[in-house]
C-alpha cells in the first residue's frame, strides 16, 4: 500500500532536544549539498514512496493515462513482456488523443525492445529517440550510458527510482522472478529538476528541445518535503554524484543505511565507508545475494568485504530475489533515492539522477523498508569471510582488470 509523505514530523512524535538535533543536522546537510553541488534544494514537495512493481507500475501507468498535455519518459531498460506492451499501449493511446509524448531509450539498455512495440508507438505519434546507439558512436562515448529513469506528466507529476520496463520488475518480490525495487512519485517544485534531467539528455538526441505544448507552468507547493535533484553526467572528471555521496557519508553522525543493486566501488569510496564506520557511525549495506543479474559486478564488490567488515561495516545479502533498489538514509533525517548504484559505472560513467530528500517521515519509511529487507537477508560474518576459499578469491581477482567498467 502506498504512503504519501508530507512534512518532517518530530522524532518519536514529540518536540524537544531530539527534534532540535534533527533540524540542525538536516539544515547543515542541506547547506553543504547546496554549496558544494551548486544546486538549490526546493521546498513544498510531496513524495509517495513506491515499493516493487505492483505499486510502481500501477502508479506510473495511471499517471500516463490521465495525461492531458505532455508525457516525457526516459529509461535505461525497456525489454519484453506484458508490462512492456502496457506502457507502449498507454503512451500510444495518449499520443493518439493529442498529448505530446516523448520517449527516450538508451541505445544499449533498451536494445531488446520488441519491434512491434516501437511500431505501435511510432504509428500513434510517439516521438521515440535513442541515446547513443553503440553502432553510431566513437569508442569514447560507447561506455557512457543514460541510466536515468524519469517520467514527467503534464509538468506536474514525476517519477524516478530504480525500475526498468521489463517483466522482471513485476509483482511484489514474492519470488526470484519478481525483483525488489524502489521508486518515488514526486509533486511540487522538485518536478522541474527531474524534467531538466530528461531535457538534458533529450537535447543530445533530438533537434527540438520544446514546443508549444510545453506550458512551463509555475511549480505549486504540495507538501513540506525539501528535495534537491542531483544529476550525474556521463563525462570525464569528478561528478556531482560523487560529491553527493561524499558529502552525505562525511556528514553522517549516527547511522548510514545503503541499499544498492551493484556494489563495486573503487578504493577511495571503500575507504570513505571505512572512515565513516571508524568514527562511530553505524554503517549497514544491503546487497543482492544468491539472485543477481550481474555476478561479475558482485565479485568486484566482494573483494572489499574483508576490509569493510574489519572496520565495522555490516554487509547483508538479500535472499528472496534480485535486490535492485538504490536508496541511502542518513541519521534518520535525510535520504537519497534514484537511479545511482554504488559502483564505478554509476559514479564515473553513466548519466544518473538522485533525489536528496530532507524529510524525517520519508526517511523513516525507507528505514522501515530496510528493516523488513534485512530480516530476509544474511549477514556477512567477518571471520568466515576472511577464511573464504581460494576459488572465491580467484574469482574476485579475475575481475580486477575490468572493475572500472562495472
Amino acid at each position: 500500500m502506498t504512503q504519501t509523505i508530507e512534512g518532517t514530523a518530530a522524532l518519536d512524535g514529540q518536540n524537544g532536544p531530539d527534534t532540535d538535533l534533527c533540524e540542525e543536522r538536516a539544515l547543515r546537510l542541506r547547506r553543504r549539498l547546496e554549496r558544494l553541488i551548486g544546486i538549490a534544494a526546493t521546498e513544498g514537495n510531496t513524495l509517495v514512496p513506491l515499493r516493487n512493481g505492483d505499486e510502481i507500475f500501477d502508479a506510473m501507468l495511471a499517471a500516463i493515462r490521465q495525461a492531458r498535455h505532455t508525457v516525457d519518459m526516459m529509461t535505461f531498460v525497456y525489454w519484453r513482456g506484458d508490462i512492456a506492451h502496457k506502457f507502449a499501449a498507454a503512451l500510444a493511446e495518449r499520443a493518439r488523443a493529442g498529448v505530446r509524448v516523448r520517449l527516450m531509450l538508451d541505445g544499449f539498455g533498451s536494445r531488446l525492445i520488441e519491434k512491434d512495440e516501437l511500431d505501435l508507438m511510432d504509428e500513434a505519434g510517439v516521438d521515440v529517440a535513442w541515446f547513443r546507439k553503440p553502432l553510431y558512436l566513437s569508442p569514447f562515448k560507447q561506455n557512457h550510458r543514460c541510466h536515468r529513469k524519469v517520467l514527467v506528466v503534464d509538468e506536474r507529476t514525476a517519477f524516478t527510482g530504480g525500475v526498468g520496463i521489463a517483466q522482471e520488475w513485476c509483482g511484489n518480490a514474492r519470488n526470484e522472478n519478481e525483483w525488489r525495487d524502489t521508486h518515488v512519485q514526486v509533486t511540487g517544485p522538485a518536478v522541474d529538476g527531474l524534467a531538466a534531467a530528461f531535457a538534458q539528455n533529450w537535447a543530445e538526441c533530438h533537434a527540438e528541445l520544446f514546443d508549444d505544448r510545453d506550458r512551463f507552468v509555475s511549480s505549486e507547493q504540495h507538501g513540506t518535503s525539501v528535495v534537491q535533484v542531483v544529476r550525474g553526467s556521463a563525462s570525464f572528471g569528478w561528478q556531482d554524484m560523487q560529491t553527493l555521496i561524499r558529502v552525505v557519508l562525511e556528514s553522517a553522525e549516527e547511522r548510514v543505511r545503503l541499499t544498492t543493486a551493484y556494489f563495486a566501488p573503487d578504493a577511495y569510496f571503500t575507504g570513505l565507508l571505512c572512515d565513516t564506520a571508524r568514527r562511530g557511525v553505524e554503517v549497514e549495506i544491503l546487497l543482492p545475494g544468491p539472485h543477481t543479474d550481474k555476478r561479475v559486478c558482485q565479485l568486484a564488490g566482494q573483494r572489499y568485504y574483508e576490509d569493510l567488515t574489519a572496520c565495522g561495516v555490516k554487509i547483508y545479502q538479500y535472499q528472496p530475489t534480485m535486490m535492485h533498489a538504490k536508496t541511502l538514509t542518513i541519521d534518520r533525517v535525510a535520504s537519497l533515492v534514484g537511479s545511482t548504484n554504488f559502483n564505478r559505472r554509476s559514479l564515473d560513467h553513466d548519466e544518473e539522477v538522485m533525489l536528496a530528500v530532507l524529510d524525517r517521515d520519508f526517511t523513516a519509511t525507507l528505514d522501515g523498508h530496510f528493516d523488513e529487507d534485512r530480516e530476509k537477508s544474511v549477514l556477512i560474518e567477518p571471520g568466515r569471510w576472511k577464511r573464504r576459499d581460494l576459488l572465491q578469491r580467484s574469482r574476485e581477482a579475475a575481475v580486477l582488470p575490468i572493475r572500472r567498467f562495472l
